[in-house]
């Protein structure tokens, strides 16, 4: 039941103990005379434009009349571009905790105005650290929702470009947009999508769009493979939606959600199209060709170190002369461990030693290694290798993907050998092949299942753009 009247006292009284201004030092009143009237603000301090509304405050000292209720204020007397009236009491709270000014007045009876004058703390748009490009756009997504989708709007200027703001989450009240091309985007996805998170029974959002996806799709635990791509760059996003993909943003997180994906999606990169079609092709090329490297080459050297007799005559020198005191299998997983431990321990430390400590850190660890037989050097070259060619895609879901799996493929191999090998690929395809995307409806193999070679083939070839 509302608790808005028709009174102006009892309405002031009632949100200034709704929104416990006694007890909230960041949660202002201010009173003000209007004519023969009077309005009461609520906003919160920091979250306002002051320049903005010290100009509005200005105006309305300066008013001669009090108009006689809020619709004909609004029209008539309200000068600021984003104002509404409504006389929904949840809508009202929502909007001061969301950052904008609640006005009631003497005149206004059970209505009151929403002057949306907020602002939101913000970092510069600068480029993001792990989606680097050499040539080509510099600016990034950032923490406050308008601004990324403003970044997007500048680059799609379409009528048909639908941002639709839901909002999830009963004590955070997150806000949420979904995007899309209305004439390109799958109006199936969309509707999944878009139903999907106005049901979500969460009560916040805490660890921003992982919590939002967790709760739009049901996922295996054991299936590492991401079921959802994430980039924080606008023209990559604006790229997605243009061909059919829907997106969505959440306030306070700098990334966007590309729906529905594939396997294939992660190995395209910005660069590819910022580049002329020939070496953006052979972009597409190494990186492919670095991804199933990465997955397959510590199992199958491992795989020919056990069975030295199938390895070609022409590659028996990538075979160690001495194995170490350690199991070559014992190796291989302890330098999996001391990469991901050096990888933690960069994160944590400062930006102006991370590098060097980095560097330091491996090649002593790696010397050290070696002499004390822990490790042979064939180990630290592949797995070297496999950790650099982790970052040819941006991806760390994948990454740490491949990862599991790569382990799986060396436990198999080092207990059942050659069966043990082929088992774990058939496991790893099965893997690839049911993994669940949003809505079950699109293949996480296309195009390869169903089969689509033109868009198979635009996988590998960068082909020139048409005018």
């Amino acid at each position: 039941m509302s608790q808005m009247t028709k009174n102006y006292a009892d309405n002031v009284g009632y949100f200034e103990e709704k929104l416990r201004v006694a007890e909230n030092f960041d949660i202002i009143k201010k009173v003000l005379k209007v004519g023969d009237g009077e309005v009461t603000l609520f906003y919160i301090d920091g979250l306002i434009k002051d320049g903005a509304m010290q100009k509005l405050f200005i105006y309305l000292l300066s008013l001669q009349k009090m108009p006689e209720n809020a619709t004909t204020f609004l029209e008539q007397n309200m000068p600021y571009v984003e104002c509404d009236v409504t006389e929904n009491e949840e809508t009202m709270l929502q909007m001061v905790l969301s950052g904008a000014t609640l006005m009631l007045g003497s005149t206004f009876g059970e209505s009151a105005m929403i002057i949306d004058a907020r602002t939101y703390p913000a970092r510069e748009t600068a480029e993001p650290e792990n989606d680097r490009v050499m040539r080509g756009a510099r600016d990034g997504f950032v923490e406050t929702l308008i601004f990324n989708t403003a970044l997007i709007r500048r680059r799609i200027r379409d009528v048909t470009l639908t941002m639709q703001y839901l909002t999830v989450g009963q004590s955070s009240k997150s806000d949420v947009v979904v995007a899309y091309m209305s004439d390109r985007a799958d109006p199936k996805l969309v509707k999944y999508v878009t139903d999907k998170v106005k049901s979500l029974k969460t009560d916040a959002l805490t660890m921003g769009h992982e919590s939002l996806a967790e709760s739009l799709i049901q996922s295996r635990w054991y299936n590492p493979f991401p079921k959802i791509r994430y980039t924080e760059r606008p023209d990559t996003t604006a790229a997605h939606l243009l061909e059919g993909s829907v997106i969505v943003l959440l306030d306070n997180s700098p990334s966007a959600m590309v729906l529905p994906t594939s396997i294939f999606t992660f190995l395209q990169e910005t660069n590819d199209f910022y580049l002329p079609p020939l070496t953006g092709t052979y972009l597409r090329m190494v990186r492919h060709a670095v991804f199933w490297l990465t997955l397959f080459l510590t199992p199958l050297w491992f795989l020919g170190v056990l069975n030295p007799q199938l390895v070609p005559e022409w590659l028996a020198f990538s075979l160690p002369d001495e194995r170490g005191k350690l199991p070559i299998y014992l190796q291989l997983l302890l330098a999996e461990f001391v990469i991901d431990g050096l990888r933690m321990a960069s994160m944590n430390t400062p930006d102006m030693l991370a590098n060097s400590l980095s560097v330091v850190g491996g090649l002593i660890l790696g010397e050290f290694a070696v002499g004390a037989g822990w490790l042979i050097p064939e180990v630290i070259l592949y797995m070297a290798f496999v950790a650099i060619a982790n970052f040819t895609q941006t991806s760390f879901e994948l990454g740490y993907a491949l990862k599991f799996l790569r382990i799986l493929l060396l436990t198999l191999t080092a207990f059942f050998n050659l069966w043990g090998f082929g088992i774990g690929v058939v496991l790893i395809l099965i893997l690839i092949a049911t993994n669940k995307t949003v809505n079950g409806g699109h293949s996480y193999l296309y195009p390869l299942i169903p089969f689509s070679g033109r868009a198979l083939l635009s996988l590998f070839v960068r082909r020139k753009k048409r005018s």
